[in-house]
This record gives C-alpha cells, sequence and structure tokens, in this order.
C-alpha cells in the first residue's frame, strides 16, 4: 500500500457493545496478550491516517489503545440503560471524517490482518453508484469489516431519522459492491467465551 492510499482512508472502530453474551467487556479481552481492542485499532492504523474509537466508555479505553487513535464518545441512551447502536455511532464518527473513504470496523475482530485490509484497499474505488465495499455471508452483509464512502452521509441520516436501526435494512436499500473473501477467518467476531476457546485464549 502506498501512502497516498493511507491517506485516503479513515478507520472508524466501534466499541459501545454491551458484550452480553460474552459475560464480560470482550474489547478488553487479552488475545496474545493484548486487548482485542488495541489489536484491532493497531492494525487500522497501518491502513489509515486517522483512527477513531467511538465508545460511551472512554475511560475504559483510553490508557491501552495506541498512540493518536481519536476517541468519540458514544451517545448513551440513559432510559434503555445501552446505546443507540453500532449505526448511530457510525454516524456520530462519519460526520468528523475528511477522507473520501472509511474503514470501519468492529472492537472483536481477533484475526484481523493488515495484509488483507490492505489488499481489499486495491479495490478501491468501486462504481460511483456503490455506497460500500463489504464481505457478503449468506445471512447478509458483514458490515463492521469493509469500507463505506463518506458520501453516503445524507443517505445514513435519512434512514436513522425515519427511526431505522439496521445495518443490513439500509444496506438493502443501496448499492453494495461486494468484497470477494479469501480468508474468511479474519471476519471472525469473538461474541462468546465458546469463541475464546476456538482461539485458544
Amino acid at each position: 500500500m502506498n501512502i497516498s492510499q493511507a491517506e485516503s482512508v479513515t478507520a472508524i472502530v466501534l466499541a459501545g457493545g454491551q458484550s452480553s453474551r460474552m459475560g464480560r467487556d470482550k474489547a478488553l479481552i487479552s488475545v496474545n496478550n493484548v486487548p482485542l481492542i488495541r489489536q484491532v485499532c493497531e492494525v487500522a492504523q497501518e491502513c489509515a491516517s486517522v483512527v477513531y474509537v467511538v465508545t460511551p466508555w472512554i475511560e475504559r479505553y483510553q490508557d491501552i489503545l495506541p498512540p493518536n487513535c481519536q476517541l468519540i464518545r458514544e451517545v448513551y441512551d440513559l432510559e434503555a440503560g445501552k446505546t443507540h447502536g453500532p449505526l448511530i455511532g457510525f454516524r456520530q464518527a462519519l460526520e468528523l471524517v475528511q477522507t473520501d473513504w472509511v474503514l470501519l470496523l468492529a472492537c472483536d475482530l481477533p484475526n484481523l490482518k493488515v495484509e488483507v485490509l490492505q489488499s481489499w484497499l486495491q479495490q478501491l474505488p468501486v462504481p460511483e453508484d456503490a455506497i460500500a465495499l463489504l464481505p457478503r455471508h449468506p445471512k447478509g452483509w458483514e458490515p463492521l469489516c469493509g469500507f463505506y464512502r463518506r458520501c453516503c452521509l445524507p443517505l445514513l441520516s435519512e434512514y436513522i431519522n425515519r427511526g431505522g436501526r439496521s445495518f443490513q435494512h439500509w444496506l438493502a436499500e443501496h448499492s453494495v459492491q461486494e468484497l470477494p473473501v479469501t480468508q474468511p477467518q479474519v471476519l471472525f467476531n469473538c461474541n462468546t467465551p465458546a469463541d475464546l476457546e476456538a482461539l485458544g485464549n
């Protein structure tokens, strides 16, 4: 990857989930002695000029993130006792982005590899009508490990203002370019204790 490619991408890492299936904050779980959220951010920094981390728990993560990551405090729904969901967190950060493309990542991708993301970068740009370049699985798109155009912000805001909160439903309304994935393990999410065991952790 050349410098111009990295400069044309901003990374957004979402870390606002409740980790209910894991039973503890999965972003803080260490894999190979490194917290998951730090691993993901370190990979993101190799592929983007700026890395934003969106979370309601800034104090929890600020001391373990790599230098130069920028924390954004996610809007928290006090009545529900949780955030408004990943779509809202994505919009919060997208409003700050200056680059044409955004790399959106979940904070629980233990198998994420720099070389894989860099190979995906080679596939940008995509057809102009496509708002995103994403992997696909049998149940739909993989929205939290792929690329979005910054100019999708008005479309995202319009969907949210209609009450929409589902990535899958929003993406179904627009053109999305499929990202071929030759290493599907890269998309593995660490959601449960069984997932941790599968990693040998």
